[in-house]
C-alpha cells in the first residue's frame, strides 16, 4: 500500500500540474476556481461554487493523470459563526455549493470555524535552517492586542453556531456524498483578541464528531496544529482515524509549545515524522496527505508565507523518502 501525496499549487495550469505529477503527487488540493464574475468569498459571481468551473477544473486535473480530491478552506461567512442574521441565507448558499462539489465528482471539502482571519502568525520572518524563512507565533505578543470590531466572542456561541450550521449541513453533505473535514483552530488558542476559538483539543474535536454523527462529519488531522496542542500525534491519528473520522491530513513540523512557537523543515522539528508516518500506514489510510507550512527557500516569492513552492517540493521529497522507508520495513515484518 501506498499512501496519496496532495499538493497546493500556486495556480493549476498545465505547467503546475506536470511538475505535480513529476515530484510524485497524486492528488491536488484546490480552492474554488473562478466563475463569471468576481466574490470576495471564493471567486464566483455569486456566494456559491460555480458547477461548470468547479467541472472545467476537475477535468482538466483528471486530464493530467491527477485527482482533484479536496477543495480546501470553502469559506463561511463570520455571521454564520456568530450565529447572526442572515445566517440561514449564507447556509443555504453553503449548501448550494456543496451539492455542486459533490456533483462535479470532489469527494472531501476541508473549512474551519476561526473567525475574523484563519491561522495567525506573529512573524513571518523566523529564520530557520540556512537562513530560510518561516513562520512563527508568540501569545506574549498577543496579550494585549486590542479586540476586534466584533468585541468578546464566546466559545459558547461558537459552538451553539457550529451545531446548528452542521444539523443544516451535514445532511446535505451525506446526500451529495461530499466529507467535510473540519481544520483546527491555529494557533489552538483561546481566546485571541477577544475571540474564542474552539477547535482547539482532541476533546473538542470528539465533540464535534458526536455532534452530529455521520459518515460525513469528521476532521483535517492537521499534525502540526495537534502538535501546538502538545498531544502525542500518532495516539491521537490513531484514536481519531480508527473512527474512520480523518478524511484529510496535513503533514508538517514545528518546534516549541502552545503559546511559542515556530514552523520548521519537515525533517528539523519536534514531532517524529517516521513514528506519524508509520502510524499512517498502520491505520491503512486511503486518504490524501499534502505538506503544509513550509520554509520559504532563497530566492523565492514570499507573497503567501508558508507557502512557496520550493519548500513544498522539498517536503514531498521528503515525504517519499519517508514513505519508501516504511514500506521496506513493512516488507519484512512476517
Amino acid at each position: 500500500m501506498s499512501l496519496r501525496i496532495g499538493v497546493v499549487l500556486p495556480e493549476i495550469n498545465e505547467s503546475t500540474l506536470r511538475l505535480a505529477a513529476q515530484v510524485g503527487a497524486t492528488d491536488i488540493v484546490g480552492n474554488v476556481p473562478a466563475g463569471p464574475g468576481t466574490h470576495p468569498l471564493h471567486g464566483t459571481g455569486e456566494p456559491v461554487a460555480d458547477f461548470a468551473a468547479l467541472l472545467h477544473t476537475q477535468q482538466q486535473i483528471a486530464d493530467a493523470g491527477l485527482t482533484w480530491a479536496v477543495v480546501e478552506s470553502l469559506m463561511i461567512p463570520d455571521r454564520v459563526k456568530f450565529g447572526q442574521a442572515g445566517r440561514d441565507e449564507d447556509i443555504e448558499n453553503w449548501c448550494r455549493s456543496i451539492r455542486n462539489i459533490g456533483a462535479a465528482g470532489i469527494p472531501i471539502v476541508c473549512y474551519h470555524w476561526m473567525t475574523v482571519y484563519g491561522h495567525f502568525r506573529t512573524s513571518h520572518t523566523r529564520r530557520v535552517r540556512g537562513g530560510a524563512l518561516s513562520t512563527a507565533y508568540n501569545h506574549d505578543l498577543m496579550r494585549h492586542a486590542p479586540y476586534t470590531e466584533h468585541g468578546e466572542v464566546s466559545q459558547e456561541t461558537l459552538w451553539a453556531s457550529l451545531e446548528y450550521f452542521l444539523r443544516a449541513v451535514v445532511p446535505v453533505a451525506e446526500e451529495a456524498g461530499v466529507k467535510l473535514a473540519m481544520h483546527p483552530d491555529d494557533p489552538p488558542l483561546s481566546p485571541i483578541r477577544g475571540l474564542g476559538r474552539i477547535m482547539i483539543s482532541p476533546d473538542n474535536f470528539q465533540r464535534l464528531i458526536d455532534l452530529v454523527p455521520s459518515p460525513s462529519n469528521g476532521i483535517t488531522f492537521c499534525q502540526g496544529c495537534f502538535s501546538e496542542m502538545g498531544c502525542d500525534i500518532p495516539a491521537v491519528l490513531k484514536h481519531f482515524g480508527e473512527q474512520d473520522k480523518v478524511f484529510f491530513a496535513h503533514f508538517r513540523n514545528l518546534r516549541g509549545t502552545t503559546t511559542d512557537f515556530y514552523e520548521t523543515f519537515h525533517d528539523t522539528g519536534q514531532v517524529d515524522m517516521v513514528a506519524v508516518m508509520r502510524a499512517f500506514y498502520d491505520l491503512g489510510f486511503q486518504y490524501p496527505i499534502r505538506p503544509d507550512h513550509v520554509p520559504a527557500l532563497e530566492g523565492e516569492d514570499r507573497d503567501s508565507p508558508g507557502y512557496s513552492l520550493l519548500g513544498r517540493l522539498y517536503a514531498i521529497g521528503f515525504m517519499k523518502g519517508l514513505m519508501l522507508a516504511v514500506e521496506k520495513d513493512l516488507e519484512t515484518i512476517p
